[in-house]
């Protein structure tokens, strides 16, 4: 049963080396090279959020091995996933993904 009080996050949300079709859903100067389930809990953590992390497959991408968290739902998804991006890149410690051209 769907849970409509929680936001599922997907890794593949903030993944730079994705594009858009693939499942990134932030802007290239947003996004962080190949983030971990660690990391993404992390910067939820940053925010307030009490992120369940699980291990799974992307639809979009089922042949490779990725995952997501389950938060509170709070705000917009669009919202959470740019303020996540943000504390995302924070815990990376600043680190920008160069852009492609």
């Amino acid at each position: 049963m769907k849970e409509y009080d929680h936001l599922i996050i997907w890794l593949d949300y903030f993944n730079s080396t994705l594009s858009r079709s693939e499942g990134r859903r932030v802007p290239l100067d947003k996004a962080v090279k190949s983030p971990t389930l660690d990391e993404l809990c992390q910067a939820a953590s940053l925010l307030g959020y009490t992120p369940k992390p699980f291990q799974a497959r992307h639809p979009k991408r089922s042949h490779i091995q990725s995952g997501y968290i389950a938060i509170e739902k709070k705000e917009k998804k669009t919202k959470v996933i740019y303020e996540l991006a943000e504390a995302l890149r924070r815990v990376r410690g600043g680190q920008q993904p160069k852009p492609s051209k």
